[in-house]
């Protein structure tokens, strides 16, 4: 991997990252599917239609249905899903500790039940490593334990220093299974994840303690599980300056517009939310004018496109009361266009950041970003 930052404005970081399925220009929002689809009936010639660069699918998931097993004998996730760009795989720690009624935790890993046929499943580090190199994804997570919010400092200091332990783990055993001769992806890269809920001290002594393990990124996890927005930002005003700028650096599972707006003018490369895709299910859609509801009557009449001016598949081709019929009538069309919507909306904004930063007029940008959203005039 190659990471090279192009320009800066304040802490906002313009970079890129050159990989072995292709190169990334950060900012970036990574599109979810997590199964190896996006929801809402979006194939990968569609991902590459709004402008797609990274598709990120989840460890756990894949393993308990259909299985990373076989989908190593079919080449691998990339060949799976026909998809030629970037993959990232979450380690399927988030998933697992989610589990809380079903789930034990040990020093080895964790003993839990599959939500799907309830057979008793162990994942650790190694488990975790394994089942990322068989799916051969671009950039691997680091198995860890996200902890609960609100937790204790002695709950959370024991979890800190137990998903240390695992991430040495993590790192001795991708280093074996890049080493194979039969590893599908003998690049995979591996990020680790900070850990600390909103302990600050926490925070910047794991961000210290895994900067100097040199790996190849580093995310924030634990966060946007129930703290306010505000104690979001304070976390990353305290924590990122402590990770490793020359190292993408990811907020994981964020998020809202206005999140992503206030997270790269705090140094954060990488995004993923399921928000996009699930919102556009429920026919709540994304604008510059703030988000809308086409299940409200007032567009039943309404010959505009979602979103004047957008040239994502839905804008080109669709009014607001057409997509909102097709929602009432529970077609399937209906929840795919708000989905390609809100996935171009995204990913266009994406775009519209990387701009702002290049030319140095990112507060500008996100000042009027902020306000033309919160609007609300559609």
């Amino acid at each position: 991997m190659k990471y090279t930052i192009k320009a800066k404005d304040g802490r906002a970081k313009r970079a890129e990252v050159v990989t072995v399925h292709g190169t990334i220009q950060t900012p970036v929002f990574m599109n979810v599917g997590t199964v190896g689809a996006i929801k809402g009936a979006v194939s990968t010639d569609d991902l590459r239609t709004i402008g797609t660069q990274v598709e990120l699918s989840n460890t756990y998931h894949l393993h308990v249905r259909t299985g990373d097993k076989l989908i190593r004998e079919f080449g691998g996730l990339h060949r799976f899903m026909n998809w030629d760009r970037p993959i990232l795989t979450d380690s399927g720690g988030f998933q697992v500790f989610s589990l809380a009624g079903m789930r034990k935790i040990k020093e080895e890993g964790v003993y839990f039940n599959s939500h799907i046929d309830g057979r008793k499943i162990f994942m650790g580090p190694e488990e975790s490593m394994e089942i990322q190199s068989n799916l051969g994804s671009t950039i691997a997570m680091a198995f860890d334990e996200c902890p609960p919010h609100p937790a204790t400092r002695e709950y959370m200091q024991n979890s800190v220093d137990r998903t240390t332990r695992w991430l040495r783990r993590c790192k001795a055993e991708m280093e074996r299974l890049n080493a194979l001769p039969d590893t599908i992806n003998r690049n995979q890269l591996l990020f680790a994840i900070n850990q600390g809920g909103t302990f600050e001290d926490i925070r910047i002594s794991h961000a210290k303690e895994i900067s100097a393990m040199e790996l190849d990124g580093y995310a924030l996890g634990g966060l946007a599980v129930g703290e306010s927005h505000e104690e979001m930002y304070r976390i990353l005003d305290e924590t990122v300056p402590w990770l490793p700028e020359n190292k993408p650096t990811y907020l994981m599972g964020v998020g809202t517009p206005a999140n992503i707006l206030e997270s790269v003018d705090r140094g954060v490369d990488f995004f993923d939310c399921v928000y996009p895709s699930r919102n556009g299910r429920h026919g709540h859609v994304y604008t510059n004018r703030g988000k809308l509801n086409l299940f409200n009557q007032k567009y039943e009449l309404d010959s505009r496109p979602i979103e004047e001016g957008c040239r994502c598949p839905a804008c080109r081709s669709y009014s607001r009361a057409y997509i909102r019929h097709l929602l009432k009538a529970k077609e399937m069309l209906g929840m795919r266009l708000c989905v390609l919507h809100n996935l171009w909306f995204y990913n266009t904004m994406m775009e519209e950041i990387r701009d702002a930063i290049e030319e140095h007029r990112y507060a500008r940008y996100k000042k009027q970003k902020l306000e033309s959203m919160a609007s609300g005039q559609n």
